[in-house]
């Protein structure tokens, strides 16, 4: 057996997470490879190391001073570093940092010390060997991950370390640029690890207990998902549940390596486990409900549009044009609605109209606006019946009325479009009749 452990930045924000970080790896000495993210948070006062780092390059670019920020950091680590009981020195690490700083670093560089440090600390803290990101991740000269050679890389310099910490967020071009991924990028390293060395499982630890089946913002009191599939997770992803990075999924799901969400102040929790298939039957109907805000829709009108050959197409080149992307498309016989997010159609929205008037020629056109989109997804959906019905019943009684609906082919999720206002009524709705209405 052989684990990858990834550690989110409230993990590791302080020298009493980082001991607990510890207890957990050294209780299962299959975990043997570890991927930390900067320092988050200790309360909701602090600022996450990350931004801090943000804060130093815009300095830094505005040509305004900015030691005393570096000086928060190192104080940072230095409290860590204390509380710990190590004997470690970072004196080296921030030189290096600071004459980087003097020659105008990139903007990548500076945000990436933070998992570096942290990494460098986590391997003292550990006994473990510290292998720098920089060396195992290649990115291309566009700036896009090269998979291929990450693997080849990973490999090689893993298989001379029975066990390694990783820094995450952060890799290198071939030249020794440093390149980040997108924030919450650590998941992505820890999954990227995990595929070279094929691991058993990729436990990811954050400050949560796995999945909600809702938001727990809006849905107080939300059940834990405990076992989901990579289709799932990537719906309920995709309209903003956001437990991990969605890149992360990639990787390990492409050669079946499961993920397991766990949190780091309740780690006797089983969490959340991701899997590319399962026989096991969902507690519920449903897995999830996701939803976001800010969507635009915009209904076109056409006596006998089903005869008219390329009507759709004509439609939506407009909006290519513009480099806008449709999130979905109902339609019925003479109308089609095309539903687009607000903040990409609102200071375009006079020449994509301009546009589907000369292509199009519609008799009729419309836009509705604030717009929200839930989608509810469950593989367990497909084989119960009247999983509609139930849906739609439970929002006409909490007097929410439906803009839109939406199915998948493959009957995983249903999507669906309230005004922004009704939005998380009809979540609770949704919840308490496929949740609530079974405990």
């Amino acid at each position: 057996m052989k684990k990858v452990v990834k550690f989110g930045g409230s993990s590791l924000a302080s020298a009493e997470q980082f001991s607990k970080v510890g207890d957990i790896i050294h209780a299962d000495e299959t975990r043997v490879y570890v991927v930390p993210s900067a320092p988050g948070k200790r309360d909701s006062n602090d600022t996450k190391v990350t931004d801090l780092l943000f804060k130093i390059y815009g300095l830094m670019k505005a040509g305004k001073p900015y030691m005393k920020v570096l000086e928060q950091i190192k104080l940072r680590y230095a409290q860590i570093i204390r509380g710990l009981g190590l004997k470690v020195s970072l004196a080296k690490e921030f030189d290096e940092i600071r004459k980087k700083l003097e020659k105008g670093a990139g903007e990548m560089y500076v945000i990436s010390r933070g998992e570096y440090l942290n990494g460098k600390i986590m391997a003292a803290y550990l006994g473990y060997d510290f292998v720098d990101a920089a060396n195992v991740i290649r990115f291309n000269d566009d700036e896009t991950l090269d998979a291929e050679e990450t693997y080849k890389l990973m490999k090689k310099h893993l298989d001379a370390h029975e066990r390694a910490v990783i820094p995450g967020f952060y890799g290198s071009k071939k030249n020794g640029e440093v390149v980040t991924f997108s924030r919450g990028g650590s998941d992505i390293t820890g999954s990227l690890v995990a595929r070279a060395v094929k691991a058993d499982i990729y436990e990811n630890w954050t400050d949560v207990s796995g999945f909600m089946v809702a938001d727990p913002r809006i849905v107080k009191g939300s059940q834990v998902i405990h076992t989901i599939t990579y289709s799932e997770l990537r719906e309920l992803a995709y309209m903003g549940a956001s437990v991990m990075h969605e890149d992360a999924i990639f990787p390990v799901s492409q050669v079946g390596i499961p993920i397991n969400i766990r949190n780091t102040n309740e780690p006797e929790a089983e969490g959340t486990l991701i899997v590319e298939r399962t026989s096991r039957i969902s507690k519920y109907t449903i897995t999830g409900i996701a939803g976001m805000k800010g969507f635009v829709s915009l209904s076109l009108e056409k006596d006998k549009m089903n005869t008219a050959v390329g009507f759709c197409r004509k439609a939506l080149t407009a909006f290519e044009e513009y480099g806008i992307s449709v999130e979905h498309m109902p339609s019925g016989i003479d109308t089609m609605s095309v539903i687009v997010r607000q903040k990409d159609f609102a200071d375009k929205e006079q020449q994509v109209i301009a546009r589907i008037e000369e292509l199009c020629e519609p008799d009729h056109m419309d836009i509705e606006s604030d717009i929200a989109l839930i989608a509810v997804v469950g593989r367990g959906m497909k084989s119960t019946r009247g999983t509609a019905g139930r849906l739609f019943s439970a929002l006409a009684h909490a007097h929410v009325n439906v803009k839109m609906i939406d199915q998948g082919s493959s009957e995983l999720n249903i999507i669906i479009g309230v005004a922004s206002v009704d939005f998380e009524e009809a979540i609770k709705a949704i919840y308490n009749i496929f949740v609530e209405a079974r405990l």
